[in-house]
């Protein structure tokens, strides 16, 4: 129980009170929460479920939002898993991953032992998830009390969060791949507001993987 656990529950007390106003009843957004576990595609989900959108668009959007967590995954099972590991093991390590244990298991994975990453990973990906799915419940519950605008302005603590983590994580192309982000995202968000974010992130990842290439090329 330390920082990203409560920045995880104060990131899910926002959209636990976003869920509340789109109707949402509670097991509904601790399912959301649980099964998820992407505020993206979580918020995608509550607000075209609001706008009652078909359950076909719902789940293709809400899909599309965490289409990250395939690179993702497909990175990161490789460090914890072992000769002996089983596939239903992986399947459900998968789905613990988020954003925050993967930028923070990546800071911490150089001092742990490869033989205890799995339980590392598993018991930091365990907590911070419990502390989501409560502040689910308490901004479910207490959206009636707290500003709107408070709560869900909670939702920006997670992104927050993660760019500091990942910024001292000891990788040169992690750190080229924000900064081109940062500086390409104005520009995308000017020219095709729509597809911002996802066209700053295959930019700028596109650009830190050539530039880390070309450096260990001449390494």
């Amino acid at each position: 129980m330390s920082l990203p656990a409560f920045i995880l529950f104060f990131t899910m007390l926002g959209f636990g009170s976003f869920s509340q106003r789109a109707g949402f009843e509670l097991e509904m957004a601790i399912a959301a929460s649980m099964l998820i576990w992407g505020l993206p595609g979580q918020l995608v989900m509550a607000d075209l479920s609001a706008a009652g959108q078909p359950i076909l668009v719902i789940v293709f959007a809400c899909s599309l939002a965490n289409a990250r967590f395939l690179p993702m995954v497909v990175s990161f099972l490789p460090m914890i898993s072992r000769a002996d590991t089983k596939l239903s093991q992986l399947i459900l390590d998968a789905q613990l991953l988020s954003i925050n244990s993967w930028a923070m298991c990546l800071r911490e994975f150089p001092d742990v032992e490869p033989n205890y990453r799995r339980q590392y990973f598993v018991i930091f990906a365990s907590v911070i998830l419990f502390a989501g799915l409560a502040g689910t419940v308490v901004g479910h519950v207490g959206s009636v009390v707290l500003p709107h605008a408070l709560v869900l302005g909670f939702i920006f603590a997670s992104p927050l969060f993660f760019a500091l983590v990942l910024s001292a994580v000891p990788s040169f192309s992690y750190r080229v791949a924000m900064i081109a982000g940062c500086v390409i995202m104005p520009l995308m968000h000017y020219w095709l507001p729509s597809f911002d974010l996802l066209l700053s992130g295959l930019i700028g990842g596109s650009i830190a993987f050539l530039i880390d290439r070309e450096k260990r090329g001449k390494a």
